[in-house]
């Protein structure tokens, strides 16, 4: 399947954030995003996940035009964002089956080695890596073919970003997934391609190298 994004346009006020961005992200493969803070990432992200207005937005999935309105009740693309999204008092083991109603499903969350050690801490208990990663696994086993993930690697340890990228790299193999995070060696790792957005416009991205000449990223001091 393959996830169309014709052209996203957004300004607020005359400030022109996104001008006709278009890219395509397929099943199979990793997306990764990256641009500055304020550049527009999480705008994108919004506006295809249909809880942000575009002043234009023109999208398909394998060809069939899709509106940002119908993307939720359609279950087409999941979302992840930035910021915790859980409530803080339930356990870890009560969350599970509220997200799932298959047995299948939650044994598959419940017995992850890293959940299982987890089940029965309070969300409020656990550290960034801990919970960062059971969203990433929650939403993960959703049945939508598109995936979204807002900075899953943003101030966690490196134990947590291994098993992310692992379990990015496992769910892959039957959806799309489009990442954005300022980790952007731990992007590169594992994306199949890469865009830069910058000044409003995208710009594709195959290296480090590259972010470098487009300036998202300073150029290393030469060895005297």
């Amino acid at each position: 399947m393959v996830l169309k994004i014709h052209t996203i346009s957004k300004s607020f006020g005359k400030n022109e954030i996104l001008k006709d961005i278009f890219f395509s992200c397929k099943t199979g493969e990793i997306t990764g995003l990256f641009g500055r803070n304020g550049c527009g990432k999480s705008t994108l992200l919004k506006i295809i996940y249909g809880t942000l207005k575009a002043n234009r937005c023109v999208m398909s999935i394998d060809g069939k035009a899709i509106h940002p309105s119908e993307v939720i009740p359609k279950k087409l693309i999941a979302y992840l964002p930035q910021h915790r999204f859980l409530p803080k008092v339930p356990r870890v083991r009560d969350i599970i089956p509220v997200y799932y109603s298959s047995e299948e499903k939650q044994d598959a969350i419940f017995y992850d080695p890293l959940i299982a050690q987890i089940s029965a801490k309070r969300v409020s208990e656990l550290s960034i890596g801990q919970l960062r990663y059971f969203q990433v696994l929650l939403i993960g086993y959703l049945e939508h073919k598109f995936i979204m993930f807002d900075e899953p690697f943003s101030m966690i340890d490196p134990l947590y970003k291994e098993k992310i990228s692992e379990l990015l790299i496992k769910i892959k193999q039957r959806k799309g997934i489009i990442l954005t995070d300022h980790y952007y060696n731990d992007v590169l790792d594992i994306t199949n391609q890469n865009l830069l957005i910058k000044s409003g416009n995208i710009h594709k991205v195959n290296s480090k190298e590259e972010l470098i000449k487009l300036k998202y990223l300073s150029k290393p001091p030469s060895s005297s």
